[in-house]
């Protein structure tokens, strides 16, 4: 993977890999654009790695890309939407979420285990999704289990939804799908 040198263009909040702790990088630093994937980036600064919120694009002196979180619903209509297509776009919106450290969507990394729909009321929904992280002491999973709810939220259809992070089965590498494990070269 190539990796660009930047130079931040404002002081940014930035997010420390893995540990999850919230810092300012200055105006100034040099760093390292190691990846950009749904809404966010990775850079490393001193040897050290952050996460930055795509809000935040400017401050890394790149143009922000049209909104890549996630897929646009279809357009609205007087047509209700059904359970079976909103899993379908809930599939698709959580699969624009990203582990900071590997680039692949959480998806095809095995990280979902389970995607309940529930009906609230006329074309309004509840999502409720069972994930994991590929190591328990990961600083992160907060942070890529709200981006999971963000995703989820920005479907009209979803009124609620909840993100539960599990341990049990724990994550293995036989869980990612074979696209992702050609991906990192695993197979």
């Amino acid at each position: 993977m190539s990796q660009e040198l930047i130079t931040l263009t404002r002081d940014v909040e930035a997010v420390i890999v893995p540990a999850g702790d919230k810092v300012t990088l200055a105006k100034g630093e040099r760093a390292y654009l190691f990846q950009s994937l749904g809404d966010s980036h990775t850079i490393v600064v001193n040897g050290n790695t952050f996460r930055i919120d795509g809000k935040d694009t400017d401050a890394l002196g790149l143009q922000q890309a049209q909104k890549a979180a996630a897929p646009a619903p279809p357009a609205s209509s007087d047509k209700p939407v059904t359970q079976e297509d909103l899993e379908k776009q809930a599939w698709d919106a959580m699969r624009s979420c990203y582990d900071p450290e590997i680039p692949v969507n959480i998806v095809d990394l095995g990280l979902i285990y389970d995607l309940t729909i529930s009906k609230l009321g006329d074309n309004a929904f509840q999502a409720d999704v069972k994930m994991t992280l590929t190591a328990p002491g990961c600083g992160m999973g907060p942070m890529i289990a709200q981006d999971v709810q963000n995703r989820l939220l920005s479907l009209d259809a979803v009124e609620e939804a909840n993100v539960e992070l599990v341990w049990d089965p724990p994550w293995n590498q036989a869980m990612m799908s074979e696209a992702a494990k050609l991906q990192l070269g695993l197979m």
